[in-house]
């Protein structure tokens, strides 16, 4: 079964990599008139060669300083590369330049070709190959094949075949299934077919007919036709160039560094969590706040370096950064990038991206730096939980895990499953279909967080049992969801932590603290509602009974209908519970009859004055009792 791979070749300008990949695969690279005019690549170029079982997409990148961000661009999702080093010129600066960058792109196979061996005596050539084993030491290449190769004469160019499908069954193959992703290094219009658009296929397949997502834009396109390598197909994969003819787009919206993915999975994003390397031949440390040219996939968008965990990154040390870009980019974890100084003069460093689309983290936080450290793992469980962790209380979804993890989107869902039976992470339902995945932590904090406000609102009125549920969640310092407080009271009540109902909640544990003054004369008011049934009195009556206990009045109101004595009829009116169920009987009973009644007729009815008929109508209305129509009161319903 035939195996798909990109090799990308790295260089100094003038070394003879496009005449290499000539010799390799009889393509010439150079398709633009200036490449043919100046004898030199300018931009990517792109050719095939098959070494059964691998069929390799070559990206062959120019190598003068200028072209820099060409060469990274071609060289995203690559998965191996020829090193050329010409004999007649040795190692020069792109040769340093572009090994530097293979190696921040996370290479780990490859080929060292030296070319042009037909311009040099044996002596100069040995000279060569031992300045450049010198070079690649404690690199990727250190013990890769070096070929002696003349694109002239055709010396070496069957050993360099040789050796880079050697190169290829050290490549190690994805397995699982995975989301498409390919990002787009140039585009062009075919005639009576519209915009086409060409990349590396880094991650799952598309077919013909399906539909992606072009980012940053959102939008959704529609795939009309594929090749690969100038051949009609109907699906494209990992592995493999591709140029994708896409509907109802115009060419020139579309431009380098945009990418196409299966929709849902990538987000742009002006801030991305980074490990940061600053190169160790560098003279000069990466310093906070420095300005710098940021390349992740085949985009260049100018951004600034906010280090975490230090002020400056010397030559050699990595460090914990964040990248706030001035344009929105894409990018997944463990994503390689690279930085170059804002003039584009030379590579400063790279790294890895932790979280692609993140939040501003304060500088030497140290929890937050833990968390972060906690992302740069090997074990995919601990990457889960911490991008559940940082998902707070909106929490996380299934595409965030693949992002944010690098999991596979069944892996991350069986992943979830998982960890929900070890209650590592909790569903919860905040009404309707609407469900939300947390962090063990988000909910035990938020639990804490109500617990807390609830003793600081007992202690403050100990004679109130509950509390208004509103007045609850304001003191609760949370930014979030209503419907996810609402839920955590619920899992609360449930476990039997505190006690309530719709309106109002308080701590199971606690118990009003009523001195035997205050239980008198509560039993005394309960008593007088009761007995004044329709006519209750007023609040402010009991201060004389009260004495000094007469500032307590209002909360010992509370009280009796937080324990279900009193009912709140109005500001200031109540009713005892009894008299109000016999209200809702004797109401009910008259409209069943099938006739409305004027407030006149319910006052009459009760026994009542005016004064507190009108409220008494409006609470029947509110409760669900009656409904106003006109002048008149009838059964909901």
């Amino acid at each position: 079964m035939t195996r798909d791979l990109i090799l990308g070749t790295a260089g100094h300008i003038d070394h003879g990599k496009t005449s290499l990949v000539k010799a390799l695969t009889g393509i010439d690279c150079d398709r633009l008139p200036e490449e043919k005019a100046r004898g030199i690549t300018i931009d990517i170029g792109f050719a095939i060669l098959d070494l059964p079982p691998f069929r390799l997409g070559i990206v062959d990148v120019p190598g003068h300083e200028r072209f820099v961000k060409n060469m990274l661009a071609g060289a995203t999702g690559i998965d191996l590369a020829v090193l050329v080093v010409a004999a007649d010129d040795s190692i020069m600066p792109q040769t340093r330049e572009h090994l530097e960058i293979l190696r921040l792109l996370g290479l780990r196979h490859g080929v060292i070709a030296l070319t042009k061996c037909d311009l040099v005596d044996e002596t100069t050539r040995e000279v060569v190959e031992l300045e450049v084993r010198e070079l690649v030491q404690g690199t990727f290449l250190e013990d890769a094949p070096l070929i002696a190769t003349s694109a002239s004469t055709g010396k070496g160019i069957a050993e360099l075949k040789a050796a880079i499908a050697e190169a290829c069954q050290k490549v190690e193959e994805n397995v699982g299934k995975r989301w498409f992703r390919l990002a787009i290094d140039r585009s062009f219009i075919v005639q009576g077919h519209g915009t086409v658009i060409t990349g590396s296929v880094t991650s799952g397949s598309v077919r013909v007919g399906d539909e992606v997502e072009w980012l940053p834009r959102g939008d959704r396109v529609r795939v009309r036709s594929l090749q690969n390598h100038d051949a009609s197909v109907e699906e494209v994969h990992r592995g493999q160039r591709a140029a994708i003819n896409l509907a109802g787009i115009h060419h020139e919206d579309v431009i380098r560094g945009q990418e196409l993915a299966t929709a849902g999975y990538l987000v742009p994003s002006r801030v991305m969590t980074v490990r940061l390397q600053c190169l160790a031949d560098m003279k000069r440390p990466i310093k906070h706040r420095m300005p710098v040219r940021f390349h992740i996939g085949t985009s260049e968008v100018m951004c600034t370096v906010a280090l975490l965990d230090a002020d400056a990154l010397e030559p050699g040390q990595w460090g914990l950064a964040q990248l706030f870009l001035d344009e929105p980019a894409m990018g997944t974890w463990g994503q390689p990038f690279v930085l170059r100084e804002s003039s584009a003069a030379q590579t400063l460093g790279g790294g890895q991206v932790l979280q692609p689309a993140a939040r501003k983290i304060r500088r030497r936080h140290f929890e937050m730096l833990e968390r972060i450290e906690r992302l740069w793992s090997g074990d995919i469980r601990q990457r889960v939980l911490t991008v559940a962790w940082f998902g707070s209380f909106g929490g996380f979804t299934v595409p965030e895990l693949v992002r944010g993890a690098n999991v596979g989107p069944d892996e991350a869902a069986e992943m979830v499953a998982r960890l929900k039976d070890e209650g590592e992470l909790v569903e919860i339902a905040l009404g309707g279909a609407r469900r939300i995945l947390l962090h063990k932590d988000m909910i035990t904090e938020l639990e804490g967080r109500i617990l807390t406000a609830l003793d600081r609102l007992h202690e403050q009125f100990p004679l109130m049992s509950t509390h208004d549920r509103q007045k609850v969640q304001s003191q609760l310092d949370y930014v979030g969801d209503d419907p996810l407080v609402h839920a955590t009271v619920e899992r609360l009540i449930v476990a039997k932590k505190l006690v309530g109902d719709l309106r109002r909640i308080g701590r199971a544990d606690f118990k009003p603290k009523l001195s035997a003054n205050l239980r008198k004369l509560k039993d005394k008011l309960v008593a007088a509602f009761l007995t004044a049934r329709f006519q209750p009195p007023e609040p402010s009556s009991f201060a004389p009974q009260a004495g000094g206990n007469a500032a307590n009045l209002k909360d010992l109101f509370e009280v009796c209908v937080a324990e279900g004595y009193l009912v709140n009829i109005a500001e200031g009116v109540y009713l005892h519970s009894d008299v109000d169920a016999e209200m809702r009987r004797l109401v009910r009973d008259k409209l069943a009859e099938g006739k409305g009644l004027t407030v006149a007729e319910i006052r009459d009815m009760l026994g009542t004055t005016r004064k507190y008929a009108v409220p008494l109508c409006e609470y029947l209305d509110r409760v669900g009792v009656t409904r106003r129509d006109g002048d008149l009161r009838v059964l909901t319903g």
